[in-house]
């Protein structure tokens, strides 16, 4: 079993961030998913950056947290056209998890690698169909900046969804995959949220203690063409979580 890991905590860290820091240093496995990697290892590991940024409302007056999420190419052979995190399989010459979360968001969106402030490690997730480890790494966009796909094979488009929307009860849905899985989703501009993405972010809202109560009996069928077959419980890094 995995648990968080705090990092930093910077004195000008966005009052906004509270609870969810402390939460991130005390969260375990468990708290994510049921599934553990075989005694024994093995997996494949990977990271993937959670940036939590602090967007202008309308009129320019103020800040509210969003989250920085891209939108993979409706051509990729695997994912088309999914919502995910920045992120990926560590390279050889990765000293961790933190540097592949940057680095992955760096070549996917042109992520400025040191406007972003690595905050917290939260527990490696197991995701058996494809073997990965998947680290989630949560930072702060301490100075953010204009992204956007650098790999138009692969990303077809950037986003920042204020937290405030995902957690508006009239966007949270679930989704039912054609195997029978069931598991929670977001409708957020133009978006369905879903899978390993969808079920990371529902945590993270509960932890921050932003969530607001939401009918989780709407379920809406999820596209064969959206839907990579996943885990009888989990999924690839863009897949699914239990």
């Amino acid at each position: 079993m995995s648990r968080g890991q705090i990092l930093g905590r910077p004195d000008d860290l966005p009052s906004w961030f509270e609870p969810l820091l402390t939460r991130a240093g005390d969260c375990r496995t468990e708290d994510f998913t049921t599934l553990r990697e075989p005694t024994g290892g093995g997996g494949r590991s990977s990271a993937v950056l959670v940036l939590l940024g602090e967007g202008e409302r309308g009129g320019g007056g103020g800040g509210e947290p969003d989250l920085l999420v891209l939108q993979r190419a409706a051509t990729m052979r695997n994912h088309a056209g999914q919502p995910a995190f920045p992120g990926g399989a560590t390279d050889p010459e990765d000293a961790d998890a933190t540097v592949t979360a940057l680095r992955e968001a760096d070549e996917e969106v042109g992520l400025d690698r040191s406007s972003a402030e690595v905050l917290a490690l939260l527990p490696d997730l197991w995701i058996p169909v494809s073997r990965f480890v998947v680290t989630p790494v949560l930072a702060w966009w301490r100075r953010p900046h204009p992204v956007l796909p650098r790999q138009p094979e692969e990303v077809a488009h950037v986003a920042r969804l204020p937290i405030s929307e995902l957690a508006d009860p009239e966007n949270r849905i679930r989704v039912r995959h054609p195997s029978g899985w069931i598991g929670p989703a977001f409708q957020v501009r133009g978006m369905l949220v879903w899978g390993f993405t969808a079920g990371v972010i529902s945590v993270l809202l509960d932890m921050a203690g932003w969530s607001r109560p939401w009918e989780p009996g709407r379920i809406v069928e999820l596209p064969d063409a959206a839907a990579p077959v996943p885990a009888a419980r989990g999924g690839a890094p863009d897949e699914v979580v239990p």
